[in-house]
């Protein structure tokens, strides 16, 4: 008898050390290795077409297009899918643990619900054999604001251009490297393209024509970010919670930042028009409060703006030595 008793004991310690290590998105599980590449793998599939019951409407809620109007995409967790009216009933319940991106007819036309993969789902630093890294949280305590993400979006050669607002597509915000390496995850903040749509209505409003941007750096994942830090990148950047971007306004697609202060020039004084349409946006809609950095050209591109949701104003410049000694000379 306590030989059997002993047994059950064990069976369910080891039951329950399973079950933390499946679930567990921080565990030191590794995906193995293909050999050839050197790059972690997996069996996960990718995103896939989901075609559901076209009889059936998924309603889009008027807040979901943003303060902008110009939002047309949700990226959803599990619960967030599940609660969305009429997901389940047209799509069904797999839909809702199920990666994709899904196209669906709204009042101002294609709306893209981009269900996640959760965190949970990363393997060490790496997900779907594709290398993120490891998030600051991982490795140490941090605030509210620097928790780790509730998941990831995929991104394949298929979707990269699917439209999540007026100006912006899913492919602008992609971590610059592994170029070759399909799917790739973001981290996406709808927060954030509402806020830069907004920068863009507000300085056409004030009469600078912006109607074309370039992302030059979105979303970066931490083991990317890490690369940079002492060149410029934060240890606990934003880019890595899919709530900054780095921009220029390119209306008249030279590939070099606009000339929006109409000096003849293109500049640091440039971003200060973009800091003031900022500025605005955050008075009227203080839910998008966050960073305005303001960088020296580093770049053919010029000089360019970071724009954050943090939560909290901050301001900052960056390479004004060098705009002090382009001026004097």
């Amino acid at each position: 008898m306590m030989k059997r008793a002993a047994w059950w004991v064990a069976a369910a310690v080891l039951l329950v050390a399973v079950f933390r290590i499946i679930g567990s998105g921080n565990s030191g599980l590794v995906a193995p290795v293909d050999t050839a590449t050197g790059v972690a793998v997996t069996d996960l599939e990718s995103v896939p077409v989901i075609a559901g019951d076209s009889s059936k409407v998924v309603e889009i809620p008027d807040s979901l297009f943003g303060w902008s109007g110009a939002l047309r995409f949700r990226a959803l967790t599990a619960a967030e899918a599940l609660a969305l009216r009429g997901f389940v009933s047209r799509f069904g319940e797999r839909a809702i643990h199920t990666p994709a991106a899904i196209e669906v007819m709204s009042r101002g036309g294609p709306f893209t619900l981009l269900v996640m993969r959760p965190f949970g789902a990363k393997r060490g630093e790496v997900l779907n054999g594709y290398r993120l890294g490891r998030w600051p949280a991982e490795r140490w305590l941090m605030a509210k604001n620097y928790f780790n993400p509730d998941g990831f979006v995929e991104v394949t050669a298929a979707n990269a251009g699917v439209h999540l607002s007026e100006h912006f597509v899913l492919g602008d915000f992609v971590t610059h490297d592994q170029t070759e390496k399909w799917p790739k995850y973001v981290v996406l903040e709808e927060k954030l393209i509402d806020k830069l749509e907004l920068v863009m209505q507000a300085l056409n409003t004030r009469g600078v024509r912006a109607t074309r941007a370039v992302v030059l750096s979105g979303f970066r994942a931490p083991y990317y970010n890490d690369r940079g830090v002492g060149e410029g990148m934060a240890r606990a950047s934003r880019h890595q919670y899919g709530d900054a971007a780095d921009l220029i306004i390119d209306s008249n697609g030279d590939g070099r930042m606009d000339d929006l202060s109409g000096d003849g020039r293109s500049d640091l004084r440039d971003t200060e028009v973009i800091n003031r349409a900022v500025s605005e946006v955050e008075r009227k809609y203080p839910q998008l409060a966050g960073g305005l950095g303001r960088y020296h050209a580093m770049g053919p591109r010029g000089p360019f703006a970071h724009i954050d949701v943090r939560g909290t104003s901050a301001r900052w410049e960056s390479g004004w030595w060098k705009r002090k000694a382009a001026d004097s000379s």
